[in-house]
C-alpha cells in the first residue's frame, strides 16, 4: 500500500509538471477604448499591444507638429540653422488661427525659442514661422515633411501644411503617427526632453501644456496633443518604466479627459501585462563560423541592431533563440555581409528573426590555402 501511495504521488506530480510547462500564456484582451482609432507598441521592439483602426486615414491636428518639430531638429542637426539664428514673424504666422505663442508681426525670435513654442504651447504662429525660415514657405516646408515622412516609413500619410489645420489631403494613421513619435525619441534626444515640459513663458505669457498625462503619471514624458472639430482629441504618449517604453496613439476621442483617460488606459494595459527585455545588442559576436579560402579560419557573426523582444510577463524565460548559418561561407566577404538568420520563438509562436551578418571583412587566402580548402571542400 506504501509503494502504491507513492506511485499515486508520483504520478500527481509528473501530470502536474506537464501540464506547468504545457500551460496557455494568459494575457486578457486590451481595454475598450472609447476613439477613432488607437495603437500601443513597445519603443523598443516595435511590437503592437493593442490596435484598432491603426492603418485608417484620420486627420492628425496638432499631431503634425511632432513631424514638424523633427524637420526642424534635422536642419538643426545638419547645420543648416543654428538655434540663435533669429526669425522675424511673418504676417500670415501672426494671424495663424487656434493655439498660439502671441508672436507679434515684425518681432525677431530665436529659433530655440519658437522651437520650444511648437513642443511645448503647440503654438501655429510659432510652427508656420519656422516653416518659413527653414524652407522659404510654409508649402515648401511640407514638401520637406512628406519626403522625411517617406524616409521614416510613414507611407500613409500626407502633409500640406506644418500645423494640422484641416484639409481634404491633409492625413495620417495611427501607425504613421507612432512611427515619428518613435523617430523623434530616437533620433532627437535633447529636443524630446521638451515634450515633457509643463508650461511655456513667452512675451509675459505662461501657457501650459495640454498633455494632461504629464501631472499625473511621473513616467509619463510626452509627446503631443491635437485638437481640431473634424479631427477630435488626438495624443500622442510615451512613458518609460526602468527599460521599458511605451508609444500610445489615440486619435477622434470625445474630450480632453476622455483622450487623458483612454491614452491612460492603454499605457496601463502595456505595463501590467508585458515586459521587454534585450536579448542581444548590435556589432556584438554572437558566434564564429568556418570561412572557407580566407586568410582567416573564422568569421564572428553577430546582428546590425539591438534586438528587443516584448513578452507576456513572466514568459521571458521560455524563450527559444536558434541559429541557422549559411552552409559553406566562402571568401571574400563583407563586413555587414548576410550570413544566417537568428530565430527567437515562445512555444509555438514565431516571435522575432533577424538576418546574422559578418562583423568583419575576410580578404581570400593565398594559393595554397586556397587550393588546400578546394580539397577539403570536396569531402564536405
Amino acid at each position: 500500500m506504501k509503494y502504491l501511495n507513492m506511485f499515486f504521488l508520483m504520478a500527481f506530480l509528473l501530470l502536474w509538471v506537464g501540464e506547468s510547462l504545457s500551460a496557455p500564456i494568459l494575457v486578457p484582451s486590451p481595454p475598450k477604448i472609447k476613439a477613432e482609432g488607437f495603437l500601443l507598441i513597445d519603443y523598443n521592439s516595435g511590437r503592437v499591444l493593442a490596435e484598432k483602426n491603426a492603418d485608417t486615414r484620420m486627420e492628425p491636428a496638432s499631431l503634425t507638429k511632432m513631424l514638424s518639430s523633427y524637420v526642424v531638429a534635422y536642419e538643426l542637426r545638419e547645420g543648416n540653422i543654428k538655434f540663435e539664428d533669429m526669425v522675424t514673424i511673418s504676417k500670415k504666422a501672426w494671424k495663424m488661427p487656434g493655439s498660439r505663442m502671441f508672436a507679434e508681426v515684425g518681432k525677431k525670435i530665436e529659433v530655440q525659442e519658437l522651437l520650444k513654442g511648437v513642443i511645448i504651447q503647440s503654438g501655429n504662429d510659432a510652427t508656420v514661422a519656422l516653416a518659413e525660415f527653414v524652407a522659404g514657405s510654409e508649402e515648401a516646408f511640407a514638401s520637406l515633411m512628406n519626403q522625411h515622412a517617406q524616409e521614416l516609413g510613414m507611407i500613409s500619410s500626407n502633409f500640406v501644411n506644418s500645423t494640422g489645420l484641416p484639409h481634404k489631403d491633409h492625413y495620417t494613421t495611427p501607425r504613421d503617427m507612432a512611427t515619428i513619435a518613435k523617430a523623434l525619441i530616437r533620433d532627437f534626444p535633447e529636443h524630446y526632453k521638451w515634450y515633457s515640459q509643463k508650461e511655456f513663458r513667452f512675451n509675459g505669457i505662461k501657457q501650459y501644456n495640454r498633455n494632461k498625462l504629464l501631472w499625473r503619471d511621473k513616467y509619463v514624458d510626452g509627446v503631443k496633443t491635437g485638437h481640431t472639430e473634424s479631427a477630435g482629441l488626438c495624443l500622442v504618449a510615451s512613458a518609460k518604466i526602468d527599460d521599458m517604453r511605451l508609444i500610445s496613439v489615440l486619435l477622434g476621442a470625445k474630450s480632453e479627459n476622455a483622450r487623458a483617460n483612454e491614452s491612460q488606459k492603454l499605457l496601463g494595459y502595456g505595463f501590467r501585462f508585458f515586459e521587454s527585455h534585450q536579448l542581444y545588442a548590435a556589432d556584438v559576436p554572437l558566434t564564429e563560423v568556418p570561412v572557407w579560402k580566407g586568410e582567416k579560419e573564422m568569421i564572428s557573426l553577430g546582428l546590425k541592431q539591438d534586438l528587443y523582444v516584448t513578452v507576456p510577463r513572466g514568459q521571458y524565460k521560455n524563450l527559444d533563440a536558434s541559429m541557422k548559418i549559411s552552409s559553406k561561407i566562402i571568401a571574400p566577404t563583407v563586413k555587414g555581409q548576410e550570413l544566417g538568420i537568428v530565430s527567437v520563438k515562445l512555444g509555438e509562436l514565431d516571435f522575432a528573426e533577424r538576418k546574422l551578418v559578418a562583423l568583419e571583412s575576410i580578404e581570400s587566402g593565398s594559393l595554397w590555402n586556397n587550393l588546400l580548402d578546394e580539397v577539403k571542400l570536396l569531402f564536405e
